[in-house]
């Protein structure tokens, strides 16, 4: 028969260990994200249900933003032991520069909309982590300001082609002068996918204030306190735009983008260039011999054409039919082990785009900060378990897609 007895007050005090009080309510809601998703999930009690949506969807039926993370969730990790891991390396060349991790924050659009604290926030954690972060053409602050912000920040700078080649012009000298080093030419954007959550939200740059939303935002008071008291939401590129996001797409962006183009960035354009948005290898060769450095293996996050090849499963064919330069992948992307595999399948880099944007609407760049250290600890944790000590020990032996 068990003996019972009281514990003594000294064995209590082992094991009766409360968490320490965080005050700051941004703090405390961070200190319990320890994933992606968790993140995702506090954003979106942070956020307006349009906002959040515009981030956290795609287009028509969503199956490409889907099939991409499905295809992450199918990776086997194939681990080697007795391996001595106590010092793994996550730095990376990405285009001749050592980055600290291998990915890039990705550029993203409308980001004040987000958090009021925007591209700045984004920039300065970029910064602090030794990484490269991407600036949007429909950003919401201007190159200039960016530069400003995180003046040791390796930037890139995201183009679209608009109709007006001139307006397009302005904008690539206005980011070589303000020491941008890498221009990322998007090209799976001749018009607007059909993001059915923005228009069944109304969503409109600036959002408008109808009843909907009125009723919306007094449930997210934070956000709407943050957006109406600070500098008004503008296009650091353009003036304003009253339509959906789709009518603007259509209305600014050139539907005869073609190769020209690239040769025509290639020979104004004195720094790295990279074609964003390849969805075929005979793609990727042409753009890499007309002068391209790399490019990334992307579907635009499932936001443009639903069904369009998965980018994980799509990177080796693209990689062997390289000639020169790098292969970079987005889309799909919730976690550092997902970054391990997408390089492990021979990816260069990987551009993340919605995981720092959750953090971002769940507390502001403390939240991007989050996110980064999220992603940092799952890559290194990720290798340490797969017995590599580097990067480049990585092969598709370690990460099959099944």
């Amino acid at each position: 028969m068990t003996k019972r007895r009281l514990p003594r007050p000294a064995e209590l005090a082992e094991i009766l260990r409360p968490k320490p009080i965080v005050l700051n309510p941004t703090d405390r809601r961070l200190a319990n994200a320890h994933t992606i998703p968790d993140l995702r999930t506090i954003a979106r009690g942070r956020t307006p249900r349009a906002v959040f949506d515009y981030t956290d969807g795609a287009a028509e039926l969503e199956d490409s933003l889907l099939r991409a993370r499905q295809a992450f969730r199918r990776v086997e990790f194939r681990p080697r032991v007795l391996r001595d891991v106590s010092e793994v390396d996550t730095s990376r060349e990405i285009l001749g520069v050592r980055s600290e991790l291998p990915f890039a924050f990705a550029p993203t659009g409308f980001t004040r909309m987000m958090n009021h604290e925007g591209e700045p926030a984004v920039a300065r954690v970029a910064q602090e982590a030794g990484i490269p972060y991407a600036l949007s053409t429909m950003g919401t602050t201007s190159v200039e300001d960016v530069a400003a912000a995180a003046p040791r920040a390796r930037k890139w700078f995201q183009l679209y082609v608009w109709r007006d080649r001139e307006a397009g012009k302005d904008l690539v000298q206005r980011a070589a002068d303000s020491g941008y080093d890498t221009l990322l030419l998007t090209v799976d954007v001749p018009v607007g996918g059909a993001r059915m959550r923005d228009v069944r939200n109304g969503l409109t740059i600036p959002p408008a204030l109808t009843l909907k939303t009125f009723v919306d935002g007094a449930l997210h008071p934070a956000w709407w306190f943050n957006l109406l008291t600070t500098e008004p939401l503008t296009f650091a590129s353009f003036r304003s735009w009253n339509g959906t996001v789709a009518e603007l797409l259509d209305t600014l962006f050139d539907p005869a983008l073609n190769f020209d183009d690239v040769e025509w960035l290639r020979g104004i354009w004195p720094g790295k260039l990279v074609i964003k948005g390849i969805q075929n290898p005979a793609d990727a060769r042409r753009v890499t011999e007309l002068g391209a450095d790399a490019v990334v293996v992307s579907n635009h996050g499932g936001r443009q054409l639903d069904r369009a090849p998965t980018p994980l499963e799509l990177l080796p064919r693209v990689r062997e039919a390289m000639p020169r330069g790098e292969v970079w992948l987005d889309g799909g992307i919730l976690s550092g082990a997902d970054i391990v595999a997408a390089v492990a399948n021979g990816a260069d880099a990987c551009l993340v785009g919605r995981a720092y944007l959750y953090g971002l609407m769940a507390g502001g760049e403390r939240g991007v900060r989050r996110a980064l250290e999220i992603l940092r600890t799952e890559v290194v944790r990720t290798m340490r378990l797969l017995g590599v000590r580097s990067l480049a020990e990585l092969t598709p032996d370690h990460a099959t897609v099944l």
